[in-house]
């Protein structure tokens, strides 16, 4: 396996800054973010080390002299809007723009593309189904036709009163990711899994390793600490952000080691990368830093550093 973590962290890096901060902490790679240029539309959101609407010959040959200089690999590109948007003219600028990502990862010769499936929160699964297909059919044709796969995270994006009742993507269960597989019917559709969103979903986050082994994609390492008392007087029909908090990985209820145990035992040998949203860590820059370090330290237990 390969140690990384998620740019949208460092944010006030540029690109080349990232990988020397990687290289120096002793990270393997990174998962470089790319949204459109522009204003952040949520926290993490809007980090853009990489502008695929831009990429050309140019582009591509600095990236690469910095990646071999600095000894640090791209992991994936990453994207995580809502190509389901009921909005108008958001879904159609996600989807857009999704596109330029996946051409950039075929141009840069890499082959991961991490993003969300997306969802019209406001309905149901089975009537966002209809237009999904409409959505990511093309999508997952056009990754097919440039030798990427998509890594879809599992996180319900429903933390808050504006992501209410549905969440922001539909990908967030087992018997979604079977259903989401059989339909759009391509191998080049995976997960980029992330355990933390199954803990606060009360729902077992090792199972699904054994059973989607052949559909792990890129893993997002990522820990999260229940309030269990403040659950108890909320329920789960609450607001998330009422009983759950985003922890570095050891720090909250994840087991790393049952973890990496049986992501072993699957034979996942990819990318794992820290994804920071702990806000006890985001206070500046050399928090966000020492918040790598931290991460790097305890995560070397199960990934032993390269010769």
């Amino acid at each position: 396996m390969q140690l990384g973590f998620v740019s949208a962290i460092l944010p006030d890096l540029s690109f080349e800054q990232v990988f020397q901060t990687a290289a120096d902490i002793g990270f393997d790679c990174v998962e470089v973010c790319c949204w459109p240029v522009g204003k952040a539309e949520r926290r993490y959101a809007g980090v853009s080390h990489i502008d695929t609407a831009a990429i050309d010959a140019a582009a591509v040959a600095e990236i690469r002299e910095v990646t071999e200089r600095t000894g640090v690999a791209i992991s994936g590109l990453g994207y995580y809007p809502n190509p389901l948007s009921p909005i108008a003219g958001e879904s159609a600028a996600a989807v857009a723009h999704l596109e330029t990502v996946i051409r950039a990862a075929h141009a840069l010769g890499l082959t991961r593309v991490n993003t969300f499936i997306g969802r019209d929160w406001t309905k149901s699964v089975a009537d966002n189904w209809p237009r999904m297909l409409q959505v990511w059919k093309p999508l997952v044709g056009l990754a097919e036709q440039l030798g990427v796969s998509i890594g879809i995270e599992n996180c319900p994006m429903l933390f808050t009163a504006d992501e209410w009742p549905g969440g922001k993507n539909l990908a967030v269960s087992p018997d979604l990711w079977v259903r989401l597989f059989q339909d759009v019917g391509s191998a080049n559709l995976g997960l980029n899994y992330d355990p933390s969103h199954m803990i606060w979903q009360q729902m077992d986050y090792l199972g699904p390793l054994r059973e989607f082994s052949s559909r792990l994609f890129h893993i997002h390492a990522k820990d999260v600490r229940l309030d269990r008392e403040r659950l108890n007087r909320v329920g789960v029909l609450s607001h998330p952000n009422q009983y759950h908090t985003p922890k570095l990985p050891g720090m909250g209820d994840v087991d790393w080691g049952r973890f990496f145990s049986v992501l072993y035992d699957c034979g996942y040998r990819g990318p794992v990368c820290v994804e920071v949203e702990d806000r006890a860590w985001e206070g500046s820059l050399e928090d966000r830093t020492a918040s790598l370090r931290q991460a790097c330290t305890y995560l070397r237990n199960f990934i032993p550093a390269r010769d």
